[in-house]
């Protein structure tokens, strides 16, 4: 081990934050012991809005720090939460903790929780621990999602721990990992869900000033603070979900408790990346009514923040909630609006054709089952100028027997001639920058799986991290 007072990770400014709102919210708890550490990931990409430079840090910093986690104040939070529907009283960090709490360069709050530590509290008739399959899937979706442009957690850290798991969704026994998340918070929907079951309305508040303390600044101190907060809520939320969306992203399991009251995006479990433009696409095979597909996200989210109404009508009015929520749909059309423009190439969304493109583009996908990835980052390996004087010259290797692909392409064209010719090479960077060629779909992410089960080769893997980061 090495010198505790040399190891950055220790020397950083933790907050407690979380720790100062007093144990009505968490449990204290201890990690688990593990017959080995090996270093998988480290995310060298989170080290300067920490202060830190890669230089500065060595691998067995992180195996130290996250690894056997000598902090002594770790927290399992509290919260129950709306499984598919159903309410549940019965849930909290069944296998993780909040490590500790914080402030990046930037000023912001910043969470390091853990996923595989150990049993606590709420672990139920679980181990704790995390497969070391589920751990490489969600530093990659992590990953992509945030060169994407969504609003995520990501993975700090990936450690390989020595044990045997037996889970009925992996050949087992499969192997073991502690993953380290980075995130803006861990205080869940649930967590005020909880809260409300127990009818305390004055941890409620006590937990709003809180929220909006750390995580709202902009929202100053007023009569009106609460209404306001919520009304910001549903546009974070309204905004995360348009980002899903754009990237063909599917969560695959939006209960309560896997939405972040800061609107950020976390928790990648059974997850998938669209490989076409399928609305009934879902990512969890145990999704039978098909509640959480790719489709339905705007709808659940909505819906999860009309549920989140309940805890919060113990401070909030019901008049104030409905006035935020009401705008929900509004804020995702805009974003998503302003989001496939990127994608297709605009920085502007003021053109008369903007909408009708936007879903014509979508109504192409759909009817031709195009890959979705393909179709956006062919736009980038073929643009040209000449789009601008021929429709008929965009993409003009990729044959489609419909009308719809005749009115998409004048439609481009006629969006290109309101810009400027020295506007081309800006589409073209935008093109390029907002869809890489590398995306993460199902067969991708075993086939960098299939050589770290058959034979512990983690080349593919780096190499796949190194693309995604790279925006290839």
């Amino acid at each position: 081990m090495s010198d505790r007072f040399l190891n950055p990770f220790f020397n950083l400014e933790y907050v407690p934050a979380i720790e100062d709102l007093g144990d009505d919210y968490y449990d204290q708890v201890s990690a688990a012991d593990f017959p080995e550490y090996i270093l998988r990931f480290r995310n060298d990409r989170i080290l300067p809005l920490l202060g830190l430079s890669r230089q500065s840090v060595e691998d067995e910093y992180f195996i130290e720090a996250f690894g056997h986690f000598p902090h002594n104040k770790c927290l399992a939070l509290r919260y129950h939460g709306y499984q598919f529907g159903e309410y549940n009283p019965y849930l909290g960090d069944g296998r993780g903790f909040l490590y500790g709490q914080v402030r990046g360069i930037d000023g912001r709050l910043y969470d390091f929780g853990t996923k595989g530590s150990g049993r606590t509290p709420y672990s139920r008739t679980a181990d704790g621990r995390l497969t070391l399959k589920g751990g490489v899937r969600e530093v990659l979706a992590a990953e992509a999602l945030h060169y994407l442009g969504v609003n995520t957690s990501r993975c700090l850290s990936l450690i390989e721990t020595g044990e045997a798991l037996w889970r009925g969704d992996e050949p087992s026994p499969t192997r073991s990992s502690v993953m380290v998340r980075f995130s803006q918070s861990h205080i869940r929907f649930g967590t005020f869900e909880r809260l409300r079951y127990f009818k305390r309305s004055d941890l409620i508040q006590k937990l709003l000033d809180h929220v909006i303390d750390y995580y709202y600044p902009e929202i100053q101190i007023g009569e009106n603070r609460y209404a306001e907060f919520y009304a910001s809520l549903v546009e974070r939320v309204a905004k995360l979900t348009a980002q899903w969306m754009a990237a063909g992203f599917c969560h695959g399991v939006l209960n309560t408790d896997n939405m972040s009251i800061t609107g950020e995006s976390f928790d990648y479990g059974p997850y998938g990346f669209i490989p076409t433009y399928n609305p009934n696409f879902i990512a969890a095979y145990f999704d039978y009514g098909g509640r959480y597909s790719y489709g339905n996200q705007p709808l659940i989210c909505r819906l999860n923040l009309e549920m989140l109404q309940v805890p919060l009508s113990m401070v909030i009015s019901y008049l104030d909630l409905d006035a935020g929520l009401a705008k929900f749909e509004e804020y995702y059309d805009r974003y998503y609006i302003q989001l496939m423009m990127n994608k297709l190439g605009f920085h502007q969304v003021h053109f008369p054709e903007t909408k009708e493109f936007v879903y014509k583009t979508i109504e192409l996908l759909q009817e031709t089952q195009l890959g979705y990835h393909d179709f956006f980052a062919s736009l980038g390996e073929n643009f040209n100028d000449g789009w601008r004087k021929e429709s008929s010259l965009i993409l003009e290797n990729l044959e489609l027997p419909l009308a719809n692909w005749t009115t998409w392409k004048q439609l481009y064209h006629q969006i290109l001639q309101q810009l400027p010719i020295d506007e081309m090479e800006q589409i073209r960077y935008r093109l390029q920058h907002y869809n890489p060629k590398t995306a993460l779909l199902r067969p991708v992410i075993e086939s960098v799986w299939e050589p770290i089960t058959n034979e512990n080769n983690w080349e593919p893997f780096n190499q796949l991290v190194q693309k995604i980061q790279a925006k290839e």
